[in-house]
């Protein structure tokens, strides 16, 4: 019986030595050819995190456009996708992602970015407020479909809309209905992208 378990170590360590391989990776799915994502934007979020756009595919996300400084409009999107996602169960609200995306991104810094988050109580782990370079506004702007105009007082003049994407980053749905009763075929387009 001794003799048996003496080699037992000696195998343990050797079993022990072996690298085992990890299984290969998956490669990603090529995007479809509608998706957002096919245009590159890297974002600046709140917490001065830098990372492209695509890192969110994989889950629905509910985008806008706004401005940090703006008195009048951005704050009704805002208040939209609070509405929104008071029309959610928690499990919906888990699989979906907020994105504002700021037109100003001279002035809207990631201390300007997070001042708007704190002051509005948006859940940071779910809403993230991120300003692209600014040779890329417009780019973003397009594909999203939301026009905008710099004003001589440094506001803009700009489309109000909420745009849902799918995990793949095509347009599921869209509305410039804002304030706090929105859209009920909206929701309805929510609800059916986050629910399993």
């Amino acid at each position: 019986m001794k003799t048996l378990l003496r080699p037992l170590p000696l195998l343990l360590a050797a079993f022990a030595s072996v690298a085992v391989a990890a299984p290969p990776r998956k490669a990603a799915a090529p995007l479809p050819s509608d998706s957002v994502y096919q245009l590159t934007l890297p974002l600046t979020d709140q917490d001065g995190r830098r990372a492209d756009w695509r890192t969110r595919r994989g889950k629905p996300q509910l985008v806008s456009m706004f401005y940090t400084s703006c008195q009048y409009i951005c704050p009704l999107i805002v208040d939209s996708a609070q509405a929104i996602d008071r029309n959610l169960t928690p499990a919906q609200k888990q699989r979906l992602g907020v994105l504002l995306i700021s037109m100003d991104p001279g002035r809207d810094t990631p201390a300007a970015l997070k001042a708007v988050a704190a002051r509005r109580r948006l859940d940071t782990a779910r809403w993230t407020l991120a300003s692209p370079p600014p040779t890329e506004v417009r780019a973003v702007a397009g594909v999203l479909g939301i026009r905008y105009r710099p004003l001589a007082d440094g506001e803009f003049n700009h489309t109000s809309a909420l745009v849902l994407l799918d995990a793949d980053g095509r347009v599921l749905a869209r509305t410039e209905r804002m304030g706090a009763r929105p859209d009920p075929d909206f929701i309805a387009a929510v609800r059916r992208a986050t629910t399993p």
